[in-house]
């Protein structure tokens, strides 16, 4: 494919892609192209290659009731999408450069010989304290797993609207009420994760608005 029909594709996609509020219920996204679209996220980039990330498919009516009452910004979307994810991140404990979560990851996922192993960790350590200064603060560490599990958050989103599947991604809820949830069905460890962001995908029900945005001078500076 030359190219310029590959960005034209690209763009298309991004131009087609909008937050669907209400989805059409009757119309579910195959196993194969949800399949696809988790495949995106899975091989999302992260900072080290750590991947602070899990993705829960939650496709169970009565939990989605459940996450209801405290997902405002999900309530027309939790009833109607064809799938709904809740993308979680690894709390502090799994993030620091002495956590067995990293070391397990760096030696039998990313397969590091030794030296390498020992020089990941003292410079991962080193971006902690000095560079980003993480290391004294929970919650900024945390928000630091986030925003790595947002990177496979769009590419999920952008890979959907490429095959014709709409999406909506959510901050709309109270997220300790949704962590007491998950933690009590017993669909996420509450020792090892809490909850980044929630993700629709479907069929939109209704055609969106023209998409806006600021023109490219006010949002890309050359230097």
């Amino acid at each position: 494919m030359e190219t310029t029909s590959v960005i034209k594709e690209i763009l298309s996609a991004y131009n087609f892609r909008h937050a669907t509020k209400e989805f059409d219920s009757n119309q579910k996204i195959s196993d194969e192209d949800f399949e696809f679209i988790l495949e995106t996220g899975r091989l999302s980039p992260s900072s080290f290659g750590f991947e602070p990330w899990k993705f829960v498919v939650v496709q169970n009516p009565e939990i989605r009731e459940k996450l209801y009452d405290n997902a405002w910004g999900a309530q027309k979307q939790l009833r109607t999408a064809s799938h709904f994810v809740l993308i979680l991140s690894r709390l502090p404990k799994d993030l620091r450069s002495d956590s067995d979560y990293l070391s397990e990851l760096m030696q039998n996922v990313q397969s590091l010989p030794p030296e390498v192993f020992e020089g990941r960790k003292h410079k991962y350590a080193s971006f902690l304290k000095n560079d980003f200064e993480l290391a004294d603060n929970e919650r900024a560490l945390f928000e630091w797993g986030c925003r790595q599990s947002y990177i496979a958050l769009g590419n999920m989103m952008t890979a959907a609207a490429q095959i014709g599947v709409d999406s909506c991604p959510i901050e709309g809820f109270h997220k300790r009420k949704i962590e007491e949830i998950l933690s009590a069905e017993g669909i996420m460890d509450a020792d090892h994760f809490g909850i980044s962001c929630m993700v629709a995908f479907g069929y939109r029900l209704n055609d969106p608005r023209v998409k806006i945005r600021q023109d490219a001078g006010q949002v890309i500076q050359w230097v």
